[in-house]
C-alpha cells in the first residue's frame, strides 16, 4: 500500500505517522510524570504494600483471557474498600489519569488493557459477602467475590447463584459484562439479575444505582441506571458492590445428552422443546468437532454427531413430565434415546466436560492457542448461521469447533490459531468479522455475553448505528466527561 503512494502523499503520509508519534510520546511521558507524583498518595490511602510498580504485576493486569495483546498499566492499586476506590479515584481524577478496573482477568474482549496507560484498580481484596437475605432471596457481594465462593456461602441456606459463565469469574465483573452462560435459558443473564449496584465515579463520587441500601424485586421509579451500568465494561464508573437475586436450589436436578443425525434436528428439538413450555434448565449445543474433542479431553464416550446437553431442575414429580415432553420431541426429530447423569457426581462430570470445551478445542492443535467468538440469533435463524458457519471453516481451512447455549440463539465458534502465524491469525480475524457481520444480517448481535472490549467497537456501530453511538457517547461524556475510565473500550472515539 505503501509503495502505490505518490512521493507528496507519502511525505504526507511520513509527517503525520511523525505528529502521532510525537504526540504519543509526550502523553506517555506527562502521563509517567503524573503517576510518578501520586505514588505517594496512593501510598498513603491504601497502604505501601497496595501500590505495586512491579512489571510481573503490571502484566498480569494488562490482559485478560482473550487474544489481544498485553497492555499493562503504569501501576497497580489494590484498595480494601469503597472508601479507598473513592479517595484513589479523586486522585487519579485531580491528575488525568486513566482509571481501568480488575477482577479475575477472565474477559474474552481485552477489556483489562491499558490501552492508554493509567492506574489499574485491582479490587480482589474487597471478598466479602453482605447483607444476606435468605427470606428475601437476594444477597450484596464485593468485586472480589466470584461465583464459586458466593455459591459455597450459600451451600446451606437452601439459596443459590445460577449465572454460570464457566470462568470462576468475579460477580461485580460479571455484572460489568452483563455476563450470562449455560443456565441463562431458565435463570436468565447478569442484566436479569442485579437490583442495584454501588458506583464509584471517574471524580471519586459514590453512588447507588436503585438508592442506598434499596433491594425491591421491582421497580418503575425514574431512570434505570442499574441496567446502564451492567454491561458498561468499567468505562462509566467502578462497581464496588453489587445486590443479586438468589434461587432456592431445585429439588430435583437431572442431566441428559441426546445424539442427532444434523445440526438442523438438535436446533428444531431445541425450539420445539421452548415452545411446549418445558421449563428447560440448561440446553447446550455441540457439533461433531467439539463433541469428538470433549471426549477425547474428558475421557468421553459420546457418538461423534450434533449433540445436545440438556438439564431439567423442579420437583420429582415435575421431572418426570418436563422429561416426557423432551424426549417425545427429541425422538420425533431422530434423536438418539437419553443418555443420563442422574447423580450429583456425574451431572457436575458432564457439565464439566462442557465448561472445558475451550481447553478441549485447544487440545485439537498442542501449542496453539483459542480464541471464542460470541455472536447471537434470533432462534429462528440458528440453524440457518450455524449451517453457513460451519461451511465457511471447511473453506477458510480453519479449526472452530462449536459450542453454544441453543436455548438462547447465542453460540461460540473455538478457533485453534497458531499464535506465530500471521496468515493464520488475519485468516481469523477475517473469519470472525463475516461471522460477525452473518449475525448482524439475520437480525442478531455481534456479542452475546462477552462484551464489547477492544475487538468490536467498529461492529457495535454496525449494529446500534450513528444515532445510538451518539447517545451512548453524550452518556459517557456526561459521566466521564474526561475519558478517565478505561478508555479506549466499546466506543470508538476518533483518535483511536
Amino acid at each position: 500500500m505503501w509503495l502505490n503512494l505518490t512521493p507528496s502523499r507519502r511525505l504526507l503520509s511520513l509527517r503525520w505517522s511523525l505528529i502521532q508519534y510525537r504526540n504519543i510520546t509526550l502523553e506517555n511521558t506527562t502521563r509517567k510524570a503524573a503517576v510518578d507524583k501520586v505514588l505517594s498518595a496512593f501510598r498513603s490511602i491504601c497502604g505501601k504494600d497496595n501500590v505495586s510498580l512491579g512489571e510481573a504485576i503490571r502484566e498480569q493486569h494488562g490482559k485478560d483471557e482473550s487474544v489481544h495483546r498485553c497492555r499493562p498499566p503504569d501501576v497497580v492499586v489494590f484498595p480494601r474498600c469503597v472508601e479507598e476506590v473513592s479517595a484513589l479515584a479523586k486522585v487519579c481524577h485531580d491528575h488525568n489519569l486513566p482509571i481501568i478496573p480488575f477482577g479475575t482477568g477472565t474477559g474474552l474482549e481485552g477489556g483489562v488493557g491499558a490501552v492508554k496507560g493509567g492506574v489499574c484498580f485491582s479490587l480482589r481484596n474487597m471478598d466479602q459477602i453482605l447483607d444476606l437475605h435468605p427470606e428475601d432471596f437476594d444477597v450484596t457481594v464485593e468485586p472480589g467475590v466470584t461465583r464459586k465462593a458466593l455459591n459455597a456461602y450459600l451451600r446451606d441456606t437452601g439459596l443459590w447463584f445460577p449465572v454460570d459463565p464457566g470462568a470462576d469469574a468475579s460477580l461485580c465483573g460479571m455484572a460489568a459484562t452483563s455476563a450470562s452462560g449455560t443456565n441463562a435459558v431458565r435463570y436468565g443473564t447478569m442484566r436479569e439479575n442485579v437490583m442495584n449496584l454501588e458506583v464509584v465515579l471517574s471524580n471519586g463520587t459514590v453512588i447507588h444505582t436503585a438508592g442506598k441500601g434499596r433491594r425491591p424485586r421491582k421497580t418503575s421509579a425514574g431512570y434505570n441506571l442499574t441496567n446502564l451500568f451492567v454491561g458498561s465494561e468499567g468505562t462509566l464508573g467502578i462497581i464496588t458492590k453489587t445486590t443479586l437475586r438468589l434461587y432456592g436450589v431445585p429439588e430435583a436436578m437431572v442431566s441428559a445428552v441426546c445424539s442427532f443425525p444434523s445440526v438442523q434436528a438438535a436446533v428444531d428439538s431445541t425450539l420445539q422443546i421452548l415452545q411446549t413450555g418445558v421449563p428447560i434448565a440448561r440446553i447446550e449445543f455441540l457439533d461433531d468437532v467439539m463433541i469428538d474433542a470433549c471426549n477425547k479431553f474428558s475421557s468421553l464416550s459420546y457418538p461423534v454427531t450434533p449433540t445436545l446437553f440438556l438439564e431439567f431442575h423442579g420437583s420429582e414429580r415435575s421431572l418426570e413430565e418436563q422429561v416426557s415432553t423432551a424426549e417425545e420431541i427429541t425422538h420425533s426429530n431422530e434423536g438418539s434415546d437419553f443418555q443420563w447423569a442422574r447423580d450429583a457426581e456425574t451431572r457436575n462430570r458432564l457439565w464439566k466436560a462442557r465448561h472445558d470445551a475451550w481447553y478441549a478445542a485447544q487440545a485439537l492443535r498442542p501449542g496453539c492457542k483459542a480464541y471464542s467468538t460470541d455472536v447471537c440469533v434470533p432462534l429462528s435463524r440458528l440453524p440457518q448461521i450455524i449451517v453457513e458457519t460451519k461451511k465457511d471453516l471447511l473453506e477458510s481451512r480453519l479449526t472452530g469447533p462449536i459450542a453454544g447455549h441453543v436455548g438462547d440463539g447465542n453460540f461460540h465458534c473455538l478457533m485453534v490459531v497458531d499464535p506465530n502465524d500471521p496468515d493464520e491469525l488475519h485468516q481469523v480475524h477475517l473469519f470472525t468479522e463475516r461471522l460477525a457481520r452473518r449475525a448482524l444480517a439475520m437480525d442478531g448481535t455481534c456479542t452475546g455475553e462477552h462484551g464489547v472490549g477492544l475487538g468490536k467497537r467498529a461492529l457495535l456501530c454496525e449494529e446500534v448505528g450513528p444515532l445510538a453511538i451518539q447517545v451512548m457517547q453524550g452518556l459517557k461524556d456526561s459521566l466521564d466527561p474526561g475519558n478517565l475510565m478505561n478508555p479506549g473500550k466499546i466506543l470508538q472515539r476518533g483518535e483511536l
